[in-house]
């Protein structure tokens, strides 16, 4: 894996074009902090929101995607032939923790990867979001660990994933965290306390708590997702429940119509059915991820779905695989257009 010494000069150069006025923001960022390495480019920036240009490509055909931080998938694998570069945009979170809100620090500034089959990158420039777009859009993530961005191979949240089909203009302020249920969310300031400052008007707080729920009784899983719901519009957020995706847990006859499998906790509560009930009750829109999961993964049978989960990796039929995460993560961008919660011009 290559980039030019003329590509790293280019990059070199873009940065330093950056308006004198980030600059007096402290922000690192075209003051000759960067640097750039064959695979990787890290930035010297403080936490906030940044626009990324890159131009992809080069002489020779090439395939090159980025990831970011703690292993976001910020543009998917772009093809591109000789001689043809094309240039994309995106607009990532920088935070601290960069990751899960309870994990590791992880390292300072923006860390971005140049990944793929064939990479080449020929430019790349990254400005703060606030510069030139005081109304970039955030998506927030309330989740657990199938949502989170998760540390390590071969875990991946579908949070993790939905960054690669947003554009300049909206990023995605993943707040999934491993282990959490809606009583332990709103109880660690990490979590919640953090979150509902941030907020902005306008801002989307997607909510998708129930894995980890096993013996909270109905009454308290409603309270909380009502809270959680107040919590978002006090700000003057948005909030959006997502019903839990499925397990992979299938029946004699190639069904999911289970308790184990549509999340059907200990104590008997249906925790998608209580999801939608609240969002009807408040007028929340809702993604059904458990429905859209489920017609995906029985469409898929037995042996097809394994991919999507890491039984092969694990035996596990809970967490989904980097295939699996970007599958579900595409079914939240379909909803996400199909409701009009995003504009399709910020969609990918």
């Amino acid at each position: 894996m290559t980039i030019t010494l003329l590509a790293t000069l280019t990059i070199a150069t873009a940065l330093s074009a950056v308006p004198a006025h980030a600059h007096d923001r402290g922000t690192g960022t075209g003051m000759g902090m960067e640097n750039c390495t064959a695979s990787a480019c890290h930035f010297d920036v403080p936490p906030g929101t940044y626009d990324v240009r890159v131009r992809l490509g080069g002489d020779t055909a090439a395939s090159t995607g980025i990831t970011g931080e703690t292993r976001r998938t910020l543009l998917a694998e772009t093809l591109t032939g000789a001689g043809e570069p094309v240039t994309r945009t995106f607009t990532v979170n920088v935070r601290t923790p960069e990751g899960e809100p309870t994990g590791a620090e992880g390292t300072p500034g923006l860390d971005l990867v140049i990944g793929g089959a064939a990479p080449a990158l020929a430019d790349i420039r990254v400005t703060p979001a606030a510069a030139a777009h005081r109304h970039t859009r955030q998506i927030f993530l309330v989740g657990d660990s199938t949502v989170c961005d998760q540390p390590g191979d071969p875990y991946s949240g579908w949070g993790q994933q939905l960054p690669q089909y947003l554009r300049k203009g909206v990023s995605v302020a993943n707040y999934g965290d491993s282990g959490e249920s809606t009583v332990t969310y709103l109880a660690d300031p990490r979590l919640f306390g953090t979150v509902q400052p941030l907020i902005r008007k306008g801002d989307l707080v997607l909510i998708q708590l129930a894995h980890n729920d096993k013996q909270t009784d109905e009454a308290t899983y409603r309270s909380n997702l009502e809270t959680l719901v107040a919590g978002v519009r006090d700000k003057g957020g948005r909030p959006v429940l997502v019903t839990p995706i499925v397990r992979r847990w299938f029946n004699s006859d190639g069904t999911l119509n289970n308790g184990t499998a549509l999340l059907v906790n200990g104590l008997g509560v249906d925790h998608p059915a209580v999801t939608r009930s609240v969002a009807a009750a408040h007028d929340v829109p809702l993604i059904d991820l458990t429905a859209r999961t489920k017609a995906l993964v029985e469409s898929l049978g037995v042996e097809g779905s394994k991919a999507l989960y890491l039984y092969n990796e694990k035996r596990d039929n809970t967490h989904t695989s980097a295939y699996g995460a970007t599958a579900y993560a595409e079914l939240v961008r379909d909803e996400l257009l199909a409701q009009h919660l995003v504009p399709e011009r910020l969609l990918r």
